[in-house]
């Protein structure tokens, strides 16, 4: 039987449509059709239309059909690669016994590079959904599990960002659960990225937006943070693990779900080599990224083991950060002073909120060590006077500004200031009391801004109504200096990426065809592809 022309398609065609119910007992035709993909370009865009009109009638001839479409998917002219992708799904909309097979070819055909070719290939995977989405599932997560690189990551992407926008009667519970099952087997080798991707993925499913949902992926997010692993500070891609992972867990944190097991591990781990962490090619502050997110989690983290040395994780590194006052040489030569010290608002603010908030787990932590206690009161006080001339300041430049006159960057940046040190102001008010008291709440200066926040931040730059009552100190010999005030803003930070490239050999193997980093995983998947040759079941 030689190649179909144009003249013996249409020829066929009528044949088998004239047929009706009698369709399937002219099978030559049918095989004549299928022999067009074989031809020219005509031919090859009617033999994919009528490959697929017919395709129900012969379930004998539904492998050599389905592979003579795959012929027309990999033709060099993407005119006939569009058609027969739009084609492909018509294979399985009276028969879905298909539908994986033909949901796996099209993720592989994601590698394409053009964008139309590419829309309609998720078009395409969309209206396979309609049909059987545990099915389409299947054939994604075939490529996701053992195919290119390339392809794994187009599809998890797809998943990430078109799963939510189906209807509920396709994406039902059953359905749901299954994208569960599937992400968590993937979830044992993934990159950093694909991790973040995933993450989206089932933080959208509605079975785990509920409290056994949420408890779920915390679960998970906690499996791909190693808690039971040493903290390498020096090592990025432990230390960007470790934050893509808390970030992930942040927003499920509730009274009912807590960050118990994280933030012991950053009192046990992380706070006591805090100083080696570097980042050497960004100019991000990890170390203040990593006590942001201890800050968070502080809030959420009831019933710590072992809690006074946790406590004291913390309150030995805020030591740190809060100076004692500086004091004039004696018997020096010329009576000079001491250089002023720094005082990091932004490191302070982390620190105390996180030790005021774990601090009512062991109230005696303070007053049972009187020398401790004195040495501490000394460094608030001395703090919280430079925190109150910063806070005068502050809001004599913000005065009477409103609307776009805050939105200039160096507006933002005082207002963020003026967050900062009003927050620490608080908790030092709280901390200096007799005994320390912990009943104060402040919203962390850089969670985005409420309503409540925004009209504290208002009543701080006003300049009418009563004046803030300072705090007052027993020693009247200490004297506030002038001093350099930090305050980390977003505006002299770049935005931090995960690492990529090869990686410390402590963080596991690298598979050099990656340009991703992963979480300590290697890939080590066969490939076996040709050119634009693609695996056919």
């Amino acid at each position: 039987m030689g190649t179909a022309t144009v003249e013996d398609l249409y020829k066929n065609f009528g044949i088998l449509e004239e047929a009706k119910e009698k369709v399937g007992e002219h099978k030559d035709e049918y095989l004549q059709i299928l022999s067009a993909v074989k031809g020219g370009a005509s031919e090859k865009r009617l033999a994919s239309q009528f490959i697929a009109r017919f395709f129900k009638h012969f379930p004998d001839l539904a492998e050599k059909a389905i592979h003579a479409q795959l012929d027309l998917c990999e033709d060099d002219e993407v005119s006939i690669r569009k058609q027969a992708i739009k084609d492909l799904p018509k294979l399985c909309k009276q028969n879905p016994t298909h539908l994986p097979k033909i949901a796996d070819i099209l993720t592989q055909l994601l590698l394409t590079e053009d964008a139309t070719e590419l829309s309609l290939i998720h078009s395409a995977l969309m209206s396979l959904f309609d049909i059987d989405a545990k099915g389409t599932l299947l054939g994604l997560f075939s490529q996701i599990t053992t195919g290119e690189d390339m392809v794994r990551e187009r599809a998890i992407k797809f998943l990430a960002a078109k799963l939510r926008h189906l209807a509920d009667d396709i994406m039902t519970p059953e359905v749901e659960t299954s994208v569960v099952d599937k992400c968590k087997k993937v979830l044992q080798d993934v990159t950093g990225e694909e991790f973040l991707l995933i993450m989206v993925m089932l933080r959208n499913l509605k079975v785990m937006q509920t409290l056994k949902g949420r408890q779920q992926i915390l679960e998970i997010v906690t499996e791909q943070a190693d808690l039971d692993k040493a903290f390498e500070a020096e090592d990025l891609e432990c230390v960007d693990r470790l934050i893509q992972c808390v970030k992930q867990a942040t927003p499920l944190f509730s009274k009912n779900v807590h960050a118990t097991k994280f933030v012991a591990y950053m009192c046990d781990n992380v706070l006591p080599v805090l100083d080696k962490v570097h980042c050497i090619e960004t100019e991000v502050d990890l170390k203040l990224d990593l006590l942001k997110l201890l800050a968070e989690m502080s809030d959420y983290s009831p019933d710590l083991d072992d809690v006074e040395a946790k406590l004291d994780a913390v309150f030995q590194r805020l030591l740190e950060y809060l100076p004692l006052p500086p004091e004039s040489a004696e018997n020096g030569e010329n009576g000079t002073a001491r250089e002023e010290p720094k005082l990091d608002f932004s490191y302070v603010e982390c620190l105390m909120h996180a030790f005021h908030q774990l601090g009512p787990q062991k109230p005696e932590f303070l007053t049972e060590n009187d020398d401790r206690l004195k040495d501490f009161k000394i460094r608030l006080q001395y703090f919280a006077l430079g925190v109150q001339v910063y806070i005068k300041k502050l809001r004599e430049d913000l005065s009477g500004k409103a609307g776009d006159a805050l939105k200039t960057d160096e507006n933002k940046i005082k207002v963020l200031a003026l967050k900062t040190t009003t927050n620490i102001n608080t908790l030092i008010k709280d901390l200096f009391h007799n005994p320390p008291s912990y009943k104060n709440s402040i919203s962390l200066s850089w969670r985005p801004s409420q309503k409540a926040a925004a009209a504290a931040t208002k009543a701080a730059v006003s300049t009418t109504g009563s004046k803030r009552t300072p705090i007052t100190f027993d020693d009247d010999d200490v004297v506030p200096a002038k001093k350099s005030p930090v305050i980390h803003s977003k505006a002299d930070r770049k935005i931090y990426a995960p690492p990529s490239g090869k990686f410390s050999d402590k963080a596991g193997t690298y598979q050099s065809g990656s340009a991703q980093g992963s979480f300590g995983r290697g890939r080590g998947r066969g490939r076996g592809f040709r050119g634009r040759g693609y695996n056919r079941w």
